[in-house]
């Protein structure tokens, strides 16, 4: 789940710098920058935004159908919905190579990116959620941001589920997040490497993620997937 959180953040980074200002997982924000452009303020436009959201709408009905039937079935869904996530980034990043943002206007390609990346981010959002780990949702980090100050010495609110394991899930996920946002961020700062690369990683890394959990017990997995 740290791993996936990380990427969240590589992804988000490629989204807003490259393919918008737009957010592809983090869904909020995407509904914040929609709202924005619609009332007219300059550089913002409907367009990546309308691309993320109805990209996000069919990755997110899409796995929640292919993943409760997978699980009736008695297969690994957390697993295969990785893999599928993997393999739509994998296909975005090849439709992104040679595209760049250096302050020209979006292009049709860019929509189309941001579409595939955000139907990626939707089965992510569908996956997390069937796991229900608590501090790690993988695509956001604000709750867990909060449950982090308001379960620590500075609040000690005693409604917030406290123990080492809760406050140390709930660090990692902000740590992660911000992690891969800063990699996004430096890797494309100076065309250190492109959008696409950075989006190939992203996928080898939910791939690889994936695979890995083949080396998990069946039977310690039920649950999650």
């Amino acid at each position: 789940m740290v791993a996936l959180t990380l990427t969240t953040g590589m992804v988000e980074a490629v989204s807003f710098l490259v393919l918008g200002p737009v957010f592809t997982a983090v869904q909020t924000g995407t509904m914040l920058l929609l709202s924005f452009a619609l009332a007219g303020v300059a550089e913002l436009s409907t367009a990546p935004c309308l691309a993320s959201l109805a990209g996000f709408t069919v990755g997110a009905a899409l796995s929640a159908r292919f993943e409760s039937r997978s699980q009736v079935r008695g297969h690994r869904w957390f697993r295969e919905a990785l893999l599928a996530e993997g393999v739509v980034l994998a296909v975005a990043a090849a439709l992104a190579w040679g595209l760049e943002r250096n302050g020209e206007s979006l292009s049709g390609r860019h929509y189309m990116v941001t579409g595939l990346v955000a139907l990626a981010m939707g089965t992510r959002n569908v996956s997390a959620l069937r796991v229900g780990m608590p501090g790690m949702p993988t695509t956001v980090m604000t709750r867990a941001f909060t449950a982090l100050i308001g379960g620590s010495l500075l609040a000690m609110d005693a409604r917030i589920t406290s123990g080492a394991g809760n406050r140390v899930r709930r660090a990692a996920s902000v740590a992660a997040m911000f992690a891969g946002g800063l990699a996004g961020a430096w890797l494309l700062h100076d065309g250190r490497l492109s959008a696409a690369v950075v989006l190939l990683v992203t996928a080898v890394i939910v791939m690889a993620t994936a695979l890995s959990l083949a080396l998990v017990p069946r039977e310690r997995t039920s649950e999650a997937g």
